[in-house]
């Protein structure tokens, strides 16, 4: 019998990672329905994290927090707990991430991350040894202040009093103490999944990349920079200028400081969900996302994937949104075939709306050519 897993991330925009691998697992069986499908959804630190920790094994916690603008937000985890000690798996942006803004309400100057910081503090509480933190979708250039703040930590301004929340107000900071926040973390195991490699500030770093995105005009930009800078004047500038500082608007920063390991978000997941395991006497390994491009070559979920594919010596296939890198740099990271939305449905807008049917005949397309060179 065919043995293939599928291991795919969220179609943004369109589906989730386990709605789009249950639609590739659809188009597989509607060619073969003898053929065993495996889906693993997986993610590399974004949205979804929590999801893929669920799905493989983890159990669900949820617990109300503080969202990006204070308003409350119902925020899940993952947790497993296991004779060697127990692990939580805690995503930014299911507690402060862009997609929890009001609509229409970007909020680049005020918006936080202590919301994180809570849902960490309610795994810390439930005896968690090993905190995994996947830091993608971040609505705020906070540098982490709301995070740290959640945890204990007293970020004062002139008066001695807590400053206000986000970017903006980093710069009336006169005085940082991370005595309680450090001690709450001193037995714990704290790792940041992230994929990006940006210093916290300068034109590389949280502000300047990322701001725009979250919101933020050029002169914000400028202001949440140097509030950034000011913020790490006080803390460590040697930690600031770390690759991954920048993370999350700032919040790379803010975990370093409290003696976080930076990791590979993909590397992470699949480490902890076990994705080796499922490979065990696969044929194929089917992997994708929205789009299949320039960024997903640096280190994104299908490269992940595809590595881990390479290593057991299975076959690597893709299916994306679109494909804009060529043949040869996806062999060249492992991905042999790559069967894209767009090459049967043009328009993207089209492609996003009806990505489901769509994600089934490539899916089927896939194992059709598959099957015939195997014949």
């Amino acid at each position: 019998m065919v043995r293939i897993v599928v291991a795919v991330d969220k179609f943004k925009g369109s589906l989730t990672a386990r709605d789009a691998a249950a639609r590739i697992a659809a188009g597989l069986r509607s060619v073969d329905p003898s053929i065993e499908v495996v889906t693993a959804p997986v993610a590399d630190g974004g949205d979804g994290t929590v999801d893929a920790a669920i799905d493989a094994g983890f159990d669900s916690r949820t617990v109300t927090v503080d969202g990006p603008t204070g308003a409350p937000v119902e925020a899940r985890y993952a947790m497993l707990a296991e004779r060697s000690g127990v692990t939580c798996v805690v995503e930014l942006a299911n507690s402060c991430g862009l997609q929890l803004l009001p609509s229409g309400a970007a909020a680049p100057m005020t918006s936080s991350t202590r919301g994180l910081g809570q849902v960490m503090g309610a795994a810390l509480d439930a005896g968690c040894g090993r905190l995994v933190v996947g830091v993608g979708g971040s609505a705020s250039t906070d540098g982490g202040a709301g995070m740290l703040s959640a945890l204990g930590a007293r970020i004062l301004d002139a008066a001695g009093r807590p400053v206000g929340p986000g970017g903006g107000a980093l710069i009336d900071v006169r005085r940082v103490d991370l005595t309680a926040a450090r001690a709450r973390l001193a037995r714990v195991r704290l790792e940041l999944a992230c994929d990006v490699d940006n210093p916290l500030t300068g034109e590389h770093g949280a502000a300047a990349v990322y701001g725009p995105q979250k919101g933020a005009d050029p002169d914000q930009v400028r202001v949440l920079n140097d509030a950034l800078a000011h913020f790490a004047s006080l803390g460590d500038r040697t930690l600031a200028r770390r690759p991954g500082a920048g993370a999350a608007g700032g919040t790379g920063y803010a975990a370093l400081l409290l003696g976080a390991r930076l990791r590979s978000g993909i590397e992470t997941l699949l480490e902890i969900t076990s994705f080796t395991d499922s490979l065990r006497g696969a044929d194929l390994v089917i992997t994708g996302e929205g789009s299949l491009d320039a960024q997903s070559l640096r280190g994104k979920t299908p490269m992940g994937v595809a590595n881990a594919g390479r290593t057991a010596g299975i076959p690597v296939h893709a299916v994306a949104g679109r494909v804009t890198v060529s043949a040869e740099e996806l062999h060249l990271a492992g991905i042999d075939a790559a069967y894209a939305l767009t090459d049967i449905e043009p328009d993207v807008a089209t492609c996003i709306k009806d990505a489901g049917p769509l994600l089934e005949r490539r899916a089927a397309a896939l194992l059709t050519d598959v099957l015939e060179r195997t014949r």
